[in-house]
């Protein structure tokens, strides 16, 4: 029997996992998926958000202003980039200038640091490339850019080697009470636990609603993107987005960690909460975004440059907030539910709060052995050449680039495969070296990642998988 069961190892089962592992519990992290971060997680902008415009007095605010504060600080306990390059929230017509005024008025509500509202010829001086139907904009400087996945991975692999334990493609399917805690029914056996801690993204209203009278429903918020190739340059030098809206945060027009600027997301609510395809009406309407000024970019953005896109689900629940908790009429059983955005800014300090709450409860210890840092992975094409150069003499796999776009070595994929953490798809492994994410989209470094992998687990090549599963690439051998 487990102390404690977490359920999902999207950003915020991982963040969760690191800081419960600060305590000496016997813990698991069950994941439908084959992978961390494989479910809302993977499509995020990746933009580390201030908290201003959370409504003042929720726990949406508190939780994002203390998580962008944690984020910063973890990236350099966990050795993951992070770029603090400020934010600025874009007004474009006059009528808009009061909720502009609103933003700041929650800014200094919910205590985010130095903000202040720009005019338009001071936001264009900072940015010449947006819009000339620039109005003004509110500047906040704690902004900045992350990669979700990386932050999902150094949690969880920080977690891992402080004793928390993960089990990857076990779907959870129903709970159950019992005398010393619960029973979760999964596809791999039923699992017994004291606790159980739902940070089940999408479906944390499912298992909640099993245990619990008090009913909460979450709703699929789809939101589609388009990203751009790195060769379009600088086209913003900080974080851009629009004033928000009912539906959510607005449709950015920015860049990741990684130097891709994109389009995105957008906001439809679907019914079936796998509904994770693109749409040619949305994906339209982005390109014609691109295409003009009436959104935030002064010129038109080259379409020939678009290398991907893809939808994500955010975990929209009805009163738009935060459930971290535990249930009143379900003891030993903790909710991190309704986790949209700002939720993997908020991740570090759910993870936090959630773990502070169970430990309360269980009566924790700390341990005395935790080991707070992890060394990340190494980004071969950001390095000197003398640097290059020492790790090829140490490593000669280093001299083998996989993936030209990326440029991405050999050395680099083994190494994700043998982390704490497994990489044992072709997605996994992408999600942390970024083989197969440049302009070609694994065109051609594929089916030598799939002999990496091959090879480093042991498998055959025709049971390597894209991820996980049933996810097979090849289906068999032309010649036997």
């Amino acid at each position: 029997m487990y102390d404690l069961v977490i359920i999902g190892a999207g950003v915020t089962g991982c963040c969760i996992a690191r800081e419960i592992s600060r305590y000496k519990i016997n813990a698991c992290v069950i994941e439908k998926g084959d992978d961390v971060a494989s479910g809302t997680s993977k499509a995020n902008t990746g933009v580390i958000h201030t908290g201003l415009e959370a409504d003042p007095g929720s726990l949406m605010a508190k939780l994002c202003v203390r998580g962008n504060e944690l984020m910063y600080e973890w990236a350099k306990e966990l050795d993951f980039p992070a770029e603090k390059n400020g934010k600025l929230i874009v007004c474009t017509h006059e009528d808009d200038l009061p909720l502009l005024d609103k933003q700041l008025e929650n800014a200094i509500a919910n205590g985010v640091p130095d903000c202040e509202i720009l005019d338009r010829e001071e936001v264009l001086r900072r940015e010449p490339n947006l819009t000339e139907r620039t109005v003004a904009a509110l500047w906040a400087p704690t902004g900045g850019i992350v990669c979700p996945f990386n932050v999902a991975v150094a949690a969880g692999e920080n977690a891992c080697v402080n004793g928390v334990e993960f089990r990857f493609e076990t779907e959870a399917d129903s709970i159950e009470k019992t005398e010393y805690g619960y029973l979760i029914h999964t596809n791999k056996g039923d699992i017994e636990t004291k606790a159980i801690a739902n940070a089940a993204g999408l479906y944390a209203d499912k298992f909640h609603n099993m245990v619990s009278e008090n009913k909460i429903h979450i709703t699929a918020r789809k939101g589609e993107y388009i990203f751009f190739d790195k060769s379009i340059g600088t086209v913003f030098n900080t974080t851009v987005v629009p004033l928000p809206g009912k539906m959510g945060k607005g449709i950015a027009a920015s860049y990741t960690i990684n130097g891709n600027f994109f389009i995105g997301p957008t906001a439809t609510d679907v019914e079936d909460k796998e509904e994770l395809n693109t749409t040619e009406p949305i994906l339209e309407k982005l390109k014609a975004m691109a295409l003009s000024n009436q959104h935030l970019t002064k010129n038109p953005l080259p379409l020939n440059k678009v290398i991907t896109s893809f939808a994500g689900a955010r975990a929209h629940e009805d009163h738009h907030e935060f459930i971290v908790e535990e249930l009143s009429d379900a003891p030993y059983f903790f909710d991190a539910a309704g986790i949209e955005s700002p939720g993997l800014t908020s991740s570090p300090a759910i993870g936090e709060m959630l773990s502070g709450i169970i430990a309360d409860k269980m009566k924790l210890q700390k341990k005395e052995n935790f080991i707070a840092k992890r060394k990340g992975f190494v980004k071969f094409d950001a390095l000197s050449d003398e640097e290059k150069e020492k790790l090829i003499k140490e490593n000669p796999l280093y001299g083998n680039i996989v993936c030209r776009c990326e440029m991405v070595t050999e050395a680099q994929i083994v190494d994700a495969i043998n982390r704490p953490i497994k990489a044992t798809s072709l997605d996994a492994v992408k999600r942390r070296v970024r083989a197969g994410m440049g302009r070609c989209q694994g065109g051609f470094c594929t089916p030598k990642t799939m002999e990496i992998i091959s090879r480093e687990l042991g498998i055959d090549m025709t049971e390597v998988t894209k991820k996980g599963g049933k996810s097979k690439l090849l289906t068999g051998r032309v010649k036997e």
